[in-house]
């Protein structure tokens, strides 16, 4: 990767891309699993995730582009280049989606770099190494926690068969839910697990105020917060709603909250830093006449500062030990991910691609994860941000200025395209 040095401190200038092309691949992405409030419904492996990764596919074969997908089901779209033994230039994000998500996040970084691929084709631009543009299976998490389980897989900081034995709330495992979108997809090539490239360079949404705020057409991102997440379970009794006294009963609800009121006051962070979220709780057996005997509920933990992050997890593990109103307490780390550093000489390829083009960009810290996180411990790594209204992501009003999205495809097309012509 000593090649990469080589970048000049300028970032030539390439062809523009197509603005109107990556806008209307973007809404008819947004099409499906479209929800009545604007945003969409598309989680991982679901019917409508596979209907997205099928348009995708079909965009993709009608450039001649090799496909192909490997056991955890991440899938690669490949341009070759005139060495095809070389290691691609690599760019991609997710399709999959929140319950209530917006059409742009991670879906963007997807199009934008399929639109990169399809500008250098424009324009008869050929590449001394490939450009595999990547969709990451399962980067939300939201049906099949934790998030982020495609790359962290190819990484190796998953193991596969624990992956794919992850269940969602139906019952229905990744393994079988994997399946049966394989069996609608057409026939794709199978490739390793491998998390190998010569750099990789991700677009996204901000998913916070602060480009909009500052009037910025692009984000230079310098690196992820860590994250961690775990599973808490509590174990109670099934009773009576209206015979068994309060004093008698073992209310696994009841317990949970008090617990996790404990861990939210244990969180104290003055400087607002820390970020604390239990955004799924499940009751069983769900009777609005039956005391709850099981409560499951998610926590999703986030800090820059790896050291806060250990001694917040350690609160966590001590205060999810022992009982709670009588319940059995087990927690459940799903995933550490400690905070990233994204590769200097790639950072600075992006920040020279918006001075390219007369941009007004800001160096950023990503508050969200990434992909991205996962590239970056085995591949010279760099992200794009590009504004978001208000700020808003995660919610069906999630929304993206055209003149925005296609300012950082731009810089993504100019970033990749000086990383290939870096001197070997």
């Amino acid at each position: 990767m000593n090649a990469l040095n080589s970048i000049r401190s300028l970032t030539p200038v390439g062809p523009r891309i197509n603005s109107q092309r990556l806008w209307e691949h973007i809404c008819a992405m947004a099409d499906i699993g479209a929800t009545a409030k604007g945003g969409v419904n598309r989680q991982a492996l679901t019917t409508e995730d596979t209907r997205g990764r099928m348009l995708l596919l079909q965009w993709a074969s009608c450039r001649g582009y090799q496909a192909s997908i490997d056991p955890i089901g991440n899938l690669f779209i490949r341009r070759p280049g005139k060495s095809p033994d070389l290691s691609p230039v690599l760019t991609g994000s997710h399709l999959d989606s929140q319950p209530t998500g917006g059409k742009f996040d991670g879906v963007y970084g997807v199009l934008a770099g399929l639109e990169v691929l399809e500008t250098l084709d424009d324009h008869g631009i050929e590449t001394e190494r490939p450009l595999e543009l990547i969709v990451w299976m399962n980067e939300e998490g939201s049906r099949f926690p934790p998030p982020t389980m495609g790359s962290a897989v190819a990484a190796g900081a998953l193991p596969l068969a624990d992956a794919l034995a992850i269940k969602d709330v139906d019952g229905i495992d990744v393994q079988d839910a994997l399946k049966i979108q394989l069996a609608e997809l057409p026939v794709l090539e199978t490739r390793a697990l491998d998390m190998s490239g010569f750099a990789y360079i991700e677009a996204h949404i901000e998913q916070g105020p602060v480009l909009e705020s500052q009037a910025c057409d692009v984000g230079v991102v310098t690196g992820i917060q860590g994250l961690h997440a775990y599973e808490i379970q509590l174990l109670g009794a099934e009773a009576h709603a209206g015979t068994t006294p309060l004093r008698h009963r073992k209310d696994a609800l009841v317990a949970a909250t008090t617990l996790i009121a404990r861990i939210r006051a244990a969180m104290d962070d003055p400087e607002d830093i820390l970020r604390f979220t239990v955004g799924r709780l499940e009751v069983y057996p769900g009777s609005p006449n039956t005391v709850p005997g099981r409560v499951t509920f998610n926590i999703d933990l986030r800090h820059p500062d790896p050291d806060f992050l250990l001694r917040a997890d350690e609160k966590i593990l001590q205060l999810c030990a022992g009982e709670v109103e009588g319940c059995p307490v087990s927690a459940k780390v799903l995933l550490r991910s400690t905070p990233v550093t994204f590769d200097d000489r790639v950072v600075a390829t992006v920040r020279n691609a918006a001075g390219g083009r007369a941009m007004k960009f800001l160096d950023i810290v990503s508050g969200a994860t990434h992909d991205a996180k996962y590239t970056a411990e085995h591949i010279p790594t760099g992200m794009i941000f590009v504004p978001c209204e208000k700020g808003i992501s995660h919610n069906e009003a999630e929304n993206a200025r055209e003149v925005d999205v296609a300012a950082g495809a731009q810089v993504l097309c100019d970033a990749m395209l000086a990383i290939m012509s870096a001197q070997l």
